[in-house]
């Protein structure tokens, strides 16, 4: 591909599974020119029983195959809803990231899964479809996330530093970032999986909305201290961990509101935790988590520092993670890294990815080629 910028377009559909978030963004995979529409496009209640359903599968099943189309489906209606709404054509964009839904993540073991067709996507589309960014970094010997990191530092360049980017989906993950040195990036425990887990047991309520639930309530320190006691807080970073390795099992004795509380303060308590060079002497909040005010108000009580949404830096939070892999899908088109040592653990940087061509002749298609997957080298 040409060196300038491109249209790239990325779609995320995370372990909160609330739904697909398409971005688009100009970018030559160095540098970002211009942040373009984003939308969401939400799953229905059934929809994500469905992805519950197969959390946790290590080989393919007809169950599977049905709910990867359909995932894959959405995410071809969320590419043409935003394009719509953006009013650019599907041939000004040169490529889609598409993460996929992680539905098992056990790099210790040296499987990651993230369901979705490429190439039904790129069909769907006529736009080519990079995916499967995770495997080739776990085979390698890497974590496979968090995957980020090369975008957070291309966005903060500006920033005073140190500086941190949390994100608070299901999952925690930080990306740590000082000047002239790389990117530290790792897992840092739950995000908002347990809490919305737990809500929809207690019940039926799929999010604590503001964080009200657990203002509500009263931290349990007994528990707290006990779900701390994991053994994932004593590893060195880089290191990752799967939406399912942490259970909100025990609260399960208390109430609706104190469970809340108490797994709010988990999150807090975990990221509080999370071992930088320097500390940092600002957080920036993506994802969910930073629509939860009880989560915000103890992140600042903890850390000391200022914690400030994305929004503050000028970014759409919600859109981030999405803007991201469409970043990554340019980086793989140019045979660039797109995680690191620092960032993944894997032993040298790896351009990872699956690309997959239109149909030639299909709308949209830039270059004409059949389709194809091709690995990265």
């Amino acid at each position: 591909m040409a060196d300038g910028p491109v249209w790239a377009l990325g779609l995320m559909s995370g372990t909160s599974m609330d739904g697909v978030d398409a971005a688009l963004i100009r970018t030559d995979g160095d540098t970002v020119t211009v942040v373009g529409p984003s939308r969401m496009e939400p799953y229905d209640e059934g929809f994500r029983d469905k992805l519950r359903a197969i959390l946790g599968a290590r080989q393919g099943t007809g169950e599977i195959e049905a709910v990867e189309r359909e995932l894959t489906v959405r995410h071809a209606d969320a590419v043409r809803a935003l394009l719509a709404a953006a009013s650019i054509p599907l041939s000004e964009v040169t490529v889609v990231g598409f993460h996929g839904q992680t539905i098992t993540h056990d790099p210790a073991n040296r499987f990651t899964w993230q369901i979705g067709d490429g190439g039904l996507l790129a069909r769907e589309t006529g736009i080519p479809v990079v995916c499967d960014f995770r495997s080739a970094d776990v085979a390698a010997g890497g974590e496979g996330a968090p995957f980020a990191p090369a975008y957070h530092q291309a966005i903060m360049s500006g920033q005073a530093k140190p500086a941190v980017v949390l994100n608070l989906g299901g999952v925690g993950n930080v990306t740590w970032m000082d000047d002239g040195v790389p990117p530290i990036a790792f897992d840092t425990g739950p995000g908002n999986a347990l809490i919305d887990d737990w809500l929809m047991t207690k019940a039926g309520i799929s999010f604590d909305d503001g964080g009200r639930i657990a203002a509500a309530g009263t931290v349990d320190r007994d528990v707290l201290a006990r779900m701390l006691d994991h053994p994932y807080f004593d590893r060195s970073p880089p290191k990752s961990l799967d939406r399912n390795d942490f259970s909100a099992d025990a609260v399960s004795g208390l109430s609706l509101e104190d469970g809340a509380a108490t797994l709010a303060a988990f999150t807090v308590e975990s990221v509080a935790r999370a071992p930088y060079p320097k500390p940092p002497v600002s957080v920036f909040v993506t994802g969910g988590g930073r629509k939860n005010a009880t989560l915000m108000r103890g992140l600042a009580e903890k850390l000391g520092v200022p914690v400030r949404p994305i929004e503050d830096a000028g970014y759409d939070g919600d859109a981030l993670e999405a803007q991201a892999f469409a970043f990554l899908a340019v980086r793989h088109l140019r045979g660039l890294p797109t995680s690191f040592p620092s960032t993944t653990a894997v032993p040298a940087p790896i351009c990872g990815g699956k690309l997959y061509r239109p149909p030639h002749g299909m709308q949209g298609a830039s270059e004409g080629k059949t389709a194809e997957n091709q690995s990265a080298a």
